[in-house]
This record gives structure tokens, C-alpha cells and sequence, in this order.
């Protein structure tokens, strides 16, 4: 009988495949009241949670939240939050009052939420592309084009830390304990490069799988693996 395959073992939930997010401790979410204010950056935070720092930002009425820092953000700049703000970068605004052409980032997916969901990561920006009275059309980082209500959030300019993946990492133990922070799987084995008793497309002479990708349809968890209810194999003409 062959061993558990690692599919199975992360979806067993176990300590080795969680994110440890009892370290994670900064909230990123946008104020809970919906009226005009101006808040100051009192900081710039590492969170380790996320690829992006976070802009510490206190407002008139004493409210204190996390946002992803936009880039060339400072402490002490300040940052306007309401329907009258002007365009500038950090500035928080509805996508109805945003330009078209406008870069942007921690758009809401639900009006009033006050989270941001899309484009939050390091580097990342969306662009307005156009808008109507009963949507907003933009276009997020992966060239994707999605409707957003006009009264979703937004905030102006693109995220520090664009150029994050340049550096190289150079050693394997800084690569491990960057995945481990987040909880990832490092390092990914092939499965043709494992032992039989590994992975159904282990063994054989030379690395090659032996058998259709393609799994069966009443395959067990331990066997469903490579090309899952694929709808196609084989070249395209």
C-alpha cells in the first residue's frame, strides 16, 4: 500500500501546511465611517502577512487603519478619505468620483464592506477603463476586465514594492523560511520524479508519467491527480 500522496496530507489541515496567521497582526480595511475626513501617515509597517508594506494612517476622528502604502507615500503625508477627495496617490475615494485612466488599488468586491479584495499585492495597480452610471469597468493586473458597482472603494496610485521579485534570493534556507512564513509548500517535487509508492506517476525508466494524465471520474482522492476534469488533451490544431 503506497503512502499518502501530498495533496492528501495538505488537505488534512496539519500544523506543516498552515499559515501561522496568529502572527499576522494588522488588519488592512478602510474607515468605518463613511464620512469626509483627512488622515496622516504615522507609519510605515512590515507585515508579514503580505509581499506589500502597510501605511499606518490616523484620521481626524482619532480612527487608526491599515492600507497597502502606495508608492512615494511618507510619513506624514496625508491621506483624504470621502467623496470630494482629490486625486492623489493614497487618497481613498468611490470608483464613481476615480477618473477614467486612473491607476488604482484595494478596490472593494462589496459596497460599504470596507475591505478591499482585488489588487493588493506589491507592485500591483488596476486601471479605470471606463464607466456608466450602473458600472465601472477595470482592468486588474492580470489584463482581466471586471464590472465593479460605482460605489465600491478604491485607493489612488500603485502599491510599493514593484520590483520585489528582481532580487534574487540566492540561498535555499532564505527561499524556505520565505514559503513557511506563508504557510507554502517548498520545495515542489515532480511527481514523475518520485518513487512509486510516492505518486501514482512515480517509478519507470526515465521521467515520464506512463499512463493518461487525465484522471478517471470516480478516481479516489490518492489517485485524482494530474489533468482534472479536463475538458480537452492533445494538441490544438
Amino acid at each position: 500500500m503506497g503512502k499518502r500522496i501530498i495533496s492528501q496530507r495538505r488537505g488534512r489541515g496539519s500544523l506543516r501546511y498552515k499559515a501561522p496567521s496568529h502572527r499576522y497582526n494588522h488588519e488592512v480595511r478602510y474607515p468605518k465611517s463613511n464620512e469626509n475626513s483627512v488622515g496622516k501617515v504615522i507609519d510605515i509597517i512590515n507585515d508579514k502577512a503580505r509581499s506589500a508594506p502597510l501605511a499606518l494612517v490616523q484620521f481626524e476622528n482619532k480612527e487608526i487603519i491599515n492600507i497597502p502604502a502606495p508608492l512615494g507615500i511618507k510619513v506624514g503625508e496625508e491621506i483624504t478619505f470621502g467623496l470630494s477627495s482629490h486625486e492623489q496617490k493614497g487618497n481613498i475615494m468611490e470608483l464613481k468620483s476615480i477618473p477614467v485612466g486612473t491607476l488604482i488599488n484595494n478596490i472593494e468586491k462589496i459596497p460599504g464592506n470596507n475591505k478591499g479584495t482585488f489588487c493588493r499585492a506589491a507592485g500591483n495597480s488596476a486601471r479605470i477603463l471606463s464607466k456608466t452610471s450602473s458600472y465601472v469597468l477595470i482592468k486588474l493586473p492580470s489584463k482581466k476586465e471586471k464590472k465593479f458597482n460605482p460605489k465600491c472603494k478604491a485607493a489612488i496610485g500603485v502599491i510599493a514594492g514593484t520590483g520585489r521579485l528582481e532580487k534574487p534570493v540566492v540561498k535555499a534556507g532564505k527561499k524556505h523560511h520565505m514559503m513557511k512564513a506563508k504557510g507554502r509548500l517548498y520545495p515542489r517535487t515532480s511527481g514523475v520524479a518520485m518513487n512509486a509508492v510516492d505518486h501514482p506517476f512515480g517509478s519507470g525508466r526515465g521521467r515520464h508519467v506512463g499512463k493518461p494524465k487525465n484522471a478517471p471520474v470516480n478516481a479516489p482522492p490518492g489517485r485524482k491527480v494530474g489533468l482534472i476534469r479536463a475538458k480537452r488533451t492533445g494538441k490544438r490544431n
